[in-house]
């Protein structure tokens, strides 16, 4: 009998999300029969959490027909990185019928950075937030949300509307470091959000000139099994309802394989976290 990864409650939305979820990014450039494979094999471990963007190359095209079996019991997200109104829309339509669905669980403004930029220009009158609000009340989106690499654009985007969701990165190189994650988990728990994470396999920035051993993968990953076990029960141990591993498929499966124990990893560990990262390079330096 497969041991199945346990869910956790999404915030307020009731919804029971796998703690690890499945980042369409592993099945971009995929031939079709290894995609409906990976997708097989997630859905067999008990992963119900599907995350992907127009922005993952052909990830959506490749995650459509692979997770079109099994839709009806799995919780969908995805993202539009425009910020206009008619752009969100055009990006909405695209990826409705690339990914073989006539709705998504999940919307999201995806890698809002920028104050001015990214939030304020998708929250306006004119903005994508205007698409999201239209797409939920004609039942095509069902909750909303972002995903962010910048605290202060987190932290504005909360303030200024209701999101059900954040996906950010929740590492314990740049907790440790710098408390990265620290003010935007504690203001979406405040709220009552639901928190999904980024990066939990990321180890540190990737130096200059050092060849890459993973194309998907712009920071150095973890690759040792025992660190990454440590990683991803203390990112789950941040009040965190489930984190997306790295794109790449055997990375993935390492977290997947580990999902069903994670929850009672003892925090004996943290400690040892702390002291390694202590020597390392965080991908968020502030």
């Amino acid at each position: 009998m497969v041991s199945k990864i346990p869910k956790r409650v999404l915030g307020r939305t009731g919804e029971e999300l796998s703690i690890i979820g499945f980042g369409g990014i592993v099945v971009m450039n995929a031939e079709p029969k290894q995609a409906a494979r990976v997708v097989a094999d997630a859905v067999e471990k008990g992963i119900n959490y599907f995350d992907v963007a127009p922005d993952y190359g052909d990830a959506e095209l490749k995650l459509g027909p692979a997770l079109e079996p099994f839709r009806k019991d799995c919780f969908l997200a995805c993202k539009t990185g425009l910020r206009d109104k008619a752009g969100a829309k055009s990006d909405l339509d695209n990826s409705l019928k690339n990914l073989k669905t006539d709705y998504l669980d999940l919307y999201q403004l995806h890698a809002i950075t920028d104050v001015e930029k990214d939030v304020k220009a998708a929250l306006g009158k004119d903005g994508a937030i205007q698409t999201f609000i239209e797409a939920r009340k004609a039942g095509i989106i069902r909750y909303l949300g972002f995903s962010a690499h910048s605290h202060e654009a987190a932290l504005t985007a909360m303030a200024e509307f209701d999101f059900d969701s954040v996906l950010y990165p929740v590492n314990f190189c740049t907790h440790y470091k710098n408390k990265f994650d620290q003010a935007v988990l504690t203001e979406a728990k405040s709220r009552g959000m639901g928190i999904l994470a980024l990066k939990s396999m990321s180890l540190q920035r990737q130096e200059a000139g050092k060849e890459k051993q993973y194309s998907k993968c712009w920071y150095e990953p973890i690759t040792e099994s025992g660190l990454a076990r440590k990683a991803l029960a203390w990112t789950l141990g941040q009040g965190v309802t489930a984190l997306l591993p790295p794109g790449e498929e055997e990375l993935f499966r390492i977290a997947m394989n580990f999902g069903p124990e994670l929850e009672k990893v003892s925090k004996s560990h943290d400690e040892e976290l702390e002291e390694l990262a202590a020597g390392l390079n965080p991908i968020f330096p502030e």
